[in-house]
């Protein structure tokens, strides 16, 4: 994509809202999103799993259900069901910082959907223990990277598929979805989101850093169980533990573990890391993270290469757009 066509990641000020804020402020662009999304579900079938997908939801109790059917109200039908897709690639790695004090997140998402990349937004929002700031887009209302400057930064990666024997991959998709909607627990983006202990409705990867070097570890979570593997660590979309079985997710999923093992403990600032396979086609994000310094860096990405400037949070945090 040429420099010129580049787009700039915005940062929302949402401590005194939330994700609907968001969307409000950014309905145009939450409006691509959901026609890319969309895209990629047949027409006459979105109607129906969006009224299973609010049922659910309901079910689960999930404590943002009332922003997503604010959100729904102001969209076309689907909002309830695009908010449950899981069906990314990520890679991400946890370790000391080599350039500073305090542990340091790389991290990549990968998506075949168009326009996740462009329309990115980092969201400063208000937590009990105090503000953070959410990797998300317009719409959304989960959280999948985010980084609360002094305590914290946290990633979720997709689990792999439970495999069934030697069925076909959509098969094992379709079976793992059925057990997924069976669940009546809270759905791991919205648990990062949350941020308490309590169990989920799918497995999930957690990556997760502190306030020092010695403080990061990826947990491995199913819905009621966890494995945790403390930093220097990496993980992608395959179990870690030898004992767990599944089919990997996303595009060659342990080269990108072993590459990602390695560069989280010595690359550099900036975006340099960043290469085949952790770059591919389905690359839509990049971020790297450190509570301690207070840092975030984040780019957008689509098939055709870049999408997004560089979004330094030490140099944007003044520029931060308000409600209206």
């Amino acid at each position: 994509m040429m420099a010129d066509m580049l787009t700039t990641i915005p940062l929302m000020d949402l401590v005194d809202g939330g994700s609907v804020e968001l969307f409000e402020m950014r309905k145009a662009n939450a409006e691509a999103l959901h026609t890319a999304r969309s895209s990629s579900v047949p027409s006459l079938m979105l109607g129906p799993l969006d009224s299973l997908s609010r049922r659910w939801l309901h079910r689960a109790r999930t404590p943002y259900a009332g922003e997503i059917d604010a959100i729904a109200n102001g969209m076309q039908t689907g909002t309830w069901f695009l908010n449950l897709l899981m069906e990314w690639g990520c890679s991400s790695g946890v370790a000391a910082d080599p350039e500073h004090s305090g542990s340091r997140i790389l991290r990549t998402l990968d998506w075949p959907v168009l326009a996740f990349g462009r329309e990115v937004a980092v969201a400063r929002m208000a937590g009990s223990a105090g503000d953070f700031y959410n990797v998300t887009w317009p719409g959304f209302v989960g959280a999948l990277t985010v980084m609360a400057p002094g305590r914290f930064s946290a990633a979720i990666n997709q689990a792999p598929i439970v495999q069934c024997g030697m069925l076909p991959r959509s098969f094992n998709w379709g079976v793992n979805r059925t057990k997924f909607l069976a669940s009546r627990e809270i759905p791991p983006t919205h648990l990062l989101r949350q941020v308490c202990e309590t169990p989920i409705a799918i497995p999930a990867f957690f990556i997760l850093s502190g306030m020092n070097a010695v403080e990061g570890c990826v947990i491995e979570r199913l819905e009621n169980r966890s494995f945790v593997h403390d930093a220097p660590s990496a993980i992608a979309n395959h179990w870690l533990s030898k004992s767990l079985r599944g089919r990997a997710r996303g595009i060659d999923s342990q080269r990108r573990h072993r590459l990602m093992n390695g560069l989280c403990r010595i690359a550099k600032g900036g975006f340099d890391w960043l290469i085949e396979p952790l770059l591919n086609a389905d690359k839509r994000l990049a971020v790297v993270m450190n509570a301690a310094q207070g840092s975030l860096l984040v780019r957008g990405f689509e098939p055709e290469g870049l999408a997004t400037e560089i979004f330094d949070l030490s140099a944007v945090e003044s520029s931060i757009e308000q409600p209206a």
